[in-house]
């Protein structure tokens, strides 16, 4: 009877370091042409635009050609588009981010560009992901807990949060997988996606009342593009009803956003003989849901007690979000062991 070979802890370390290292050197050249693909449409775009009598209205009809020559290629619908375009002209003059720009993911880039109130902020943030690595959680929480204002008004200039230093996870994002054309697992993403389509059917059969707009509706502010995930209509209170789905737990922050986006609405969507606009924040997480109303503080008592009767109660949206995010994970799930 033949012995086992039993390695010793740490005996063959030295091929796991061969292996590691050649697969971030390929993740890293993967995120490198996809951000300069990015670059390149985008640089494509603003030139377009610029020399089109149609402005960037012309994008979506890149995005209607882009569906019909090639309909398998993700990411290059109106939004993303947009976003390519945005990306170009934000970096275009700015040689301080040249080094930097392909070392962070695509993902990194937009919560930068979405989140960052100046250049400085914006090199801040770059070169903190360039450095530390950040995933996108890691720079959202860093993001969402103001590090950089901390940093500049600190005298004792602040160290960033430690993390793992897992060059992977910080740039193999769905973004790549797309790119690559890779098998995507069942995704943040996939789940809003499942979610989104589900619940606009949900809230269309709600009293009848509600006349669907537009999913991913645009609205743009200070020369920057914005995206609502649902826009209805409300013909019983006359008003638009713009509804914003989020991942996870509920955070203080969200408030603010459907705020941004209801003086939006208001200012350049709403008819003069509309009501003001009311938003529905919902957050899907596996072990909660929470809905919540945003209404304008110049309502009167009297019509915001009209709009608490015609909108959805909350307590029947919440147990229609949980079944819609348990049905949605369970669907997943199976996608995912049948690719198994």
């Amino acid at each position: 009877m033949s012995k086992e070979l039993t390695p010793k802890t740490g005996q063959f370390d030295e091929i796991i370091s061969i292996i590691d290292n050649a697969r971030t050197r390929a993740l890293k050249a993967v995120n490198a042409e996809l951000i300069q693909m990015y670059w390149n449409v985008g640089e494509y775009l603003s030139s377009l635009c610029a020399n089109s009598g149609f402005g960037d209205k012309v994008i979506d009809e890149v995005a209607a050609y882009i569906a019909k020559a090639n309909p398998g290629v993700k990411g290059f619908n109106r939004r993303g588009l947009y976003r390519m375009k945005q990306f170009y002209e934000t970096y275009k003059d700015d040689e301080f981010v040249t080094p930097l720009v392909t070392q962070i993911s695509w993902t990194n880039h937009l919560l930068i560009m979405s989140g960052s109130k100046s250049a400085e902020e914006r090199h801040f943030y770059m070169t903190l992901c360039a450095k530390e690595h950040y995933s996108k959680r890691e720079l959202e929480r860093q993001m969402d807990s103001a590090y950089y204002e901390r940093y500049m008004l600190s005298s004792k200039k602040l160290i960033p949060e430690s993390v793992p230093q897992d060059v992977r996870g910080s740039i193999l994002d769905t973004y790549a997988l797309e790119f690559l054309d890779l098998p995507e697992q069942y995704s943040e993403r996939n789940l809003r996606k499942a979610i989104t389509g589900n619940l606009k059917q949900f809230i269309l059969e709600f009293g009848k009342d509600f006349t669907f707009i537009g999913e991913e509706y645009r609205v743009q502010v200070g020369g920057q593009d914005f995206y609502i995930d649902l826009l209805f209509y409300n013909r019983a209170l006359s008003c638009l009803v713009p509804i914003e789905l989020k991942i996870g737990k509920f955070k203080p922050e969200h408030i603010g956003q459907i705020n941004f986006y209801l003086e939006a609405l208001d200012r350049d969507v709403k008819k003069p003989n509309e009501n003001p606009s009311v938003g529905v924040i919902l957050c899907a997480s596996k072990d909660d849901a929470v809905v919540e109303y945003a209404l304008s503080r110049s309502m009167s008592p009297t019509l915001v007690a009209d709009y608490r009767l015609c909108l959805p109660d909350k307590t029947l949206l919440q147990n229609k979000l949980r079944e819609l995010t348990e049905l949605a994970l369970e669907s997943g799930e199976r996608d995912e062991d049948d690719e198994e």
